[in-house]
């Protein structure tokens, strides 16, 4: 007997893949890690067990991220990494037909990155494959009502790209996306640490402080923690401490990047959608929206409300499976974002 294939809805970020199935909800939150052996070409390891391995592998063995920036670096190794992850989201048999899917794509991605992306989807074994622009499934996610003639903000700040983008009639009215996100607020802390303290420490241990004492916003008590890594000239193990203070003046020059970003796109968009946004509110997703005081410091700039979504990681997955419901609607293959922008402008 053949059983009915799952339509699933994938949020392929930078730092994390979850997928969404139909009818079961988010089944998977895996890091977007591969682990492979140099020597035979073999898969090892995929999501968290290969994220345990980055900057722990022996020399046959390499750990990679095949995402960079919010779309593919590394097209044989996403393909692998979607493969397994369809497998285990799915739990496909021989005869199970190939699931219908839908994707999340960057607001800035153009027509080449987004072919990319299918053509990993299906090789990996999606029989067809739908884009959605990752602000608009963030903000189904976040359960706004986007259907009406009203206007929605979202900003999404994933690990790769942060995407802001104007939402009204179904539809992305104004967006932007800029490749200033939590990777690249790790790589600050990864920078101030050697260069300050003399320290070299890892992606996973700059990650670890940007959740424990990062900041974007003054606050009243001090955090501080203790942080291993290696000295750089002795090349031994060391231990600091390092502070919440400190960490906020990394910060401060990305958010900020941040908040001018959000700006631009409020300048770009109609009079009577801004007034809409500013009765309805600025909503944050992404994973590194989390970070202290970004909902602060952005409502602070534009002098409108800003809500934390919840389950912020996941909004993007949720609203990738919403549109599910719509699949036979939706448009398949590449939806030439970078195109429409430009016939708009």
């Amino acid at each position: 007997m053949c059983s009915i294939a799952k339509d699933i809805g994938i949020d392929l970020g930078t730092a994390s893949v979850l997928v969404y199935v139909k009818g079961k909800g988010v089944v998977l939150n895996e890091p977007s890690v591969v682990a492979m052996d140099k020597t035979t070409g073999k898969l090892l390891k995929v999501g968290a067990e290969a994220q345990a391995m980055l900057g722990r592998t022996p020399g046959n063995v390499v750990a990679m991220r095949p995402l960079q920036g919010g779309v593919i670096s590394d097209h044989e190794m996403t393909v692998r990494l979607l493969q397994t992850l369809f497998r285990k989201a799915t739990k496909t048999g021989l005869f199970t037909p190939k699931p219908r899917v839908v994707i999340s794509v960057p607001s800035g991605v153009s027509e080449v990155e987004e072919r990319s992306v299918i053509n990993a989807a299906i090789e990996a074994g999606a029989r067809r494959v739908f884009l959605i622009e990752e602000p608009l499934a963030a903000g189904l996610g976040a359960g706004l009502d986007i259907r009406g003639p009203s206007g929605h903000l979202v900003v999404d700040i994933g690990g790769g790209t942060t995407d802001i983008a104007v939402l009204s009639m179904n539809g992305v009215a104004v967006s932007s996306s800029l490749k200033v996100a939590g990777n690249y607020f790790d790589e600050m802390i990864a920078r101030y640490v050697r260069r300050q303290h003399g320290v070299v420490i890892g992606q996973v241990t700059a990650e670890n402080v940007k959740i424990q004492i990062g900041q974007v916003y003054p606050r009243d008590e001090e955090r501080s923690m203790n942080v291993k890594g290696r000295d750089f000239k002795t090349g031994m193990p060391k231990v600091i401490t390092l502070t919440s203070t400190e960490i906020f003046e990394v910060l401060r020059r990305p958010a900020r990047m941040i908040t001018d970003e959000v700006l631009a796109v409020l300048e770009q968009t109609s009079p009577e959608l801004v007034s809409d946004i500013s009765e309805n509110g600025i909503t944050l997703t992404g994973g590194c929206s989390q970070i202290w005081g970004m909902d602060l410091l952005i409502a602070e700039r534009t002098g409108i409300g800003c809500v934390l979504a919840d389950d912020p990681d996941a909004c993007t997955a949720y609203g990738a499976g919403k549109s599910l419901a719509w699949i036979n609607h939706m448009q398949e293959g590449p939806i030439n974002i970078a195109r429409k922008r430009a016939m708009r402008g």
